[in-house]
């Protein structure tokens, strides 16, 4: 039994293995185990709080996003708001302002018509007076003229008390 070459390896098999138990290779093959155990344990606690902060990121972005694009509607409804006040309003100024010019031209109309019409009516007087004085100069002799004078001497008299 001892020529067997099977015997001669599995005792040193156990050598080897007493060998390595021995100088403490399983412990130290169990902390390298832990070790390693621990960070990748590591590692995976960063993922997953990296995953935890890109998630609240994502609903962070997605939220102001939605803010932003509510933002943004209002401006837009604000701003076509403003601009129907704007045409609102410029349409009732114009109006305003053309009426205020029409106003002003008939104004300006009534009162050419008026200087016309008091133009016309002192030449009128201004004809009437001189046909009037015409009329009388040619129908006035000296006795008549006489006469008026005389009557009017005598009213004045009444006429100053």
């Amino acid at each position: 039994m001892l020529m067997e070459p099977e015997l001669w390896v599995g005792v040193g098999f156990v050598l080897v293995i007493a060998l390595l138990v021995w100088n403490g290779v399983p412990g130290l093959v169990g902390r390298m185990l832990d070790q390693r155990s621990a960070v990748i344990a590591a590692e995976l606690n960063e993922a997953r709080r990296l995953r935890e902060e890109a998630i609240a990121l994502l609903a962070d972005y997605r939220k102001k996003s939605a803010g932003a694009e509510a933002e943004a509607q209002s401006i837009i409804t604000d701003a076509r708001a403003e601009a129907e006040r704007f045409a609102t309003e410029s349409r009732a100024s114009l109006k305003a302002q053309i009426e205020r010019r029409a106003q002003a031209a008939q104004d300006k109309i009534a009162q050419a018509e008026a200087a016309a019409m008091n133009e016309i009516r002192a030449l009128a007087a201004n004809a009437a007076a001189g046909a009037a004085e015409k009329l009388i100069a040619a129908r006035m002799d000296e006795k008549r003229a006489a006469a008026l004078i005389e009557g009017s001497i005598k009213d004045l008299g009444g006429k100053l008390n």
